[in-house]
Formats: structure tokens, C-alpha cells, sequence
């Protein structure tokens, strides 16, 4: 696939990411219910799994046939295995679980509960689209993004009766805008989907993250990469990589968002604070990969330790290449950093290539750490 056309595609699957009973009403607007299911997509987002299925059983017991429990069951899984692999066996129940949620979600005909169960499908789609984008299985992607249209455009009927449908809305206010501004070419294709708003689309991210019961986190997330990607406010970027680190402190992709972001500010010290607090850890290889990266970047940017930096970033391509396109992203940052050290020791040749490979593989080009 086109690295811009993928890029087209992933941002659509951002905008809707985390992200057969009449019981979806009822669980989502009794507080006991409500306040269970913030609780156990707390622990899931902050890898406290066993917590997390302590939770998910009182909710079963009360709601034992609920879309919202297949939801639940294939974040679960999505995380303990992060970043989820097609290589990954795991990505079987997962994919059987949104499925499942999708189905029960779309078998709901009655009115009064439309808004409730139109998220839970949402949210069961969102996840299945960014797997099947994040494993570049196209095939997969483009008959669920063609389904997913119609049911994301109905979230802004029903926005004002829940909260977390904000989240939708915000995303296609602010991407319908923002990406033709950035890659021109596609100005023609957006022509054809109804105009959004950016700063609308703001606001409604910020509403839902503040009053979302299932997509706070997928809210700050998405506010922090916005800031940092597209608009490259780094001061405002940090507010919500900042909270999402102290909301979920042992998240490992939240944890490499924030570092991003400090290291943008050069903000060193405490860089190499918490770098220092979470390598050499055992559990996540992908995060201890990705910290291989950012310290190479310490060591150039702040030591000028460049020797360092090139084993550290050469350590870091090694281990995160494993991960497939996942570590796309990451990798560029190590191959811009190559890329000034190789100026830094004269060598232009080397130099231009390995900008071009950071080039290729990144898909915020304006992100490469050179000032």
C-alpha cells in the first residue's frame, strides 16, 4: 500500500479507535455498572490484567450476555499481548470477541438504547480496524472501513444522549480538516465525505476525555497525538502525554508517547529520569526496545556521546524490527539520529542515505529531533 494512502487509512482508523438484550441501557446509566467498567478499563489500560478480570467477573455475573463484556474481553487481550501480532495466536479470541460484540450490538431495534449499543459497535470496529491496519492487512481493512462509514456518521445524531460518542465525532471534525491540509492530495477524496471542523472536533476530543465512561484514555491519546503530529505544539502536546502517564504509569505505549514529547522540549533530565526508572525491566520487549531508541537519542542530544548513541541506536533497530511496521515510527528516529552523526563525522554520504531511510519509514516527516 501507498505510504500516503496508508497513512489515509490509519488516520481513519484513529478517528474510530479506542474508541441482543436490552441490558446495555440499563449497565451503562446505573452508576454501580458504569463505575465497574471504568475501574476494569482502568486496569486494563494500566496492565493490571488480574485486577482487571476481578472486575470483569462482577460485571458478567450481573450482565451475563452483554456486548459490552466481549468489548471488554478483547481489550484485555489486546493489551496483555501489545503490540498484537498476526503472528500471535491470541489475535484469534480477539478477533472472535469484537466480532461477537458487533453482532449483539447490531441486533439491538429498539430506540431508547440506540446511542449505548451504536458505541459498543464503534468501539468493537475501531479495535478490528486498527489490528488489521496495524498487521497492514489492507484486505481486511477496507470492506470494515467501508461498513464502519455509516455508523461513525450516526454518532453525531446521537452525541447529546452519550458522552462517549464524542469521541467519533471530535475525531471526523478534526481529521475530515486536518489531513487534507497536510497531504493536499487527497483534498479531491475529502471532497466527497461531508466538511468537519477542527476546532469543533477539539473540543468534542477534550469534552469526551473528560466525561467518557469507555474512551477517556483513547480521548487524551488521541489529543496528544494531534498536538504532537499534526499540529507540533509540544507545550500543549505534554498536558495530555503527562496525564496519560500518571493515569496509567505502566502503560508502555503511553510511557514512549511521553518521552517523545520531552524529548521534543529537551526536556533531558527528565528524559533520563525515567528512562532510567523503566529499562532493564522484565515484561514488555517492544517498550524496552523503543527505550534503547530514546536513550540513543539522550546520549547524542545531551552528552554528545555519539559512539554511545550509534550502539544504542543500532540495538534498538535490531530488537524492534521483530515487531514488523509497529516499530516503523521508532526506527526513523534512530535513523535520523544515525543520519546527524554521520554529518557530525563528515560522512555526507552516509548521512543522506540514512535520512532517506528515516524518511521512508516515518510518517510525521517534521519529527526528527534535528534542532
Amino acid at each position: 500500500m501507498p505510504g500516503r494512502f496508508k497513512l489515509f487509512v490509519t488516520c481513519f482508523v484513529l478517528s474510530i479507535s479506542l474508541g441482543t438484550n436490552t441490558l446495555i441501557a440499563q449497565m451503562l446509566r446505573d452508576s454501580n455498572s458504569s463505575n465497574l467498567i471504568k475501574k476494569n478499563i482502568d486496569c486494563i489500560y494500566n496492565l493490571q490484567f488480574e485486577d482487571a478480570h476481578e472486575i470483569y467477573i462482577k460485571i458478567k455475573k450481573t450482565y451475563p450476555s452483554h456486548p459490552a463484556l466481549f468489548l471488554l474481553s478483547g481489550l484485555s487481550t489486546y493489551w496483555q499481548n501489545y503490540p498484537l501480532l498476526y503472528t500471535n495466536s491470541a489475535h484469534i479470541s480477539f478477533e472472535e470477541d469484537l466480532r461477537q460484540c458487533i453482532r449483539l450490538s447490531e441486533k439491538n431495534k429498539n430506540k431508547a438504547f440506540e446511542a449505548e449499543y451504536l458505541l459498543t459497535n464503534l468501539c468493537a470496529r475501531g479495535m478490528l480496524l486498527k489490528f488489521y491496519d496495524d498487521n497492514n492487512h489492507i484486505l481486511e481493512v477496507i470492506p470494515l472501513v467501508t461498513s464502519t462509514y455509516k455508523y461513525l456518521r450516526h454518532s453525531f445524531d446521537l452525541a447529546d444522549a452519550c458522552k462517549d460518542l464524542n469521541y467519533y465525532t471530535g475525531a471526523y471534525n478534526f481529521y475530515r480538516e486536518a489531513y487534507p491540509e497536510v497531504y493536499p492530495v487527497y483534498k479531491p477524496l475529502a471532497l466527497l465525505l461531508p466538511s468537519g471542523n477542527k476546532e469543533k472536533g477539539l473540543k468534542e476530543l477534550h469534552y469526551a476525555a473528560i466525561n467518557s465512561i469507555v474512551l477517556r484514555a483513547e480521548s487524551y491519546f488521541f489529543l496528544a497525538t494531534i498536538y504532537l503530529n499534526f499540529e507540533n505544539k509540544y507545550e500543549k502536546s505534554i498536558i495530555y502525554c503527562k496525564t496519560l502517564h500518571v493515569m496509567y504509569p505502566d502503560n508502555v505505549a503511553y510511557l514512549a508517547l511521553y518521552l517523545k514529547n520531552l524529548m521534543l522540549l529537551k526536556r533531558y533530565d527528565e528524559t533520563e529520569k525515567l528512562i532510567n526508572a523503566y529499562k532493564n525491566e522484565t515484561g514488555n520487549e517492544f517498550s524496552q526496545a523503543q527505550l534503547l531508541v530514546f536513550e540513543g537519542l539522550l546520549y547524542e542530544k545531551k552528552y554528545h556521546d555519539y559512539n554511545h548513541a550509534l550502539e544504542l541506536y543500532h540495538s534498538g533497530i535490531s530488537k524492534i524490527s521483530t515487531f514488523g511496521q509497529y516499530g516503523n515510527e521508532c526506527i526513523a528516529y534512530a535513523y535520523f539520529g544515525m543520519s546527524r552523526i554521520s554529518y557530525i563525522n563528515s560522512d555526507k554520504v552516509a548521512g543522506k542515505k540514512l535520512h532517506q531511510k528515516a524518511m521512508s519509514l516515518g510518517n510525521f516527516k517534521k519529527i526528527n529531533f534535528d534542532e
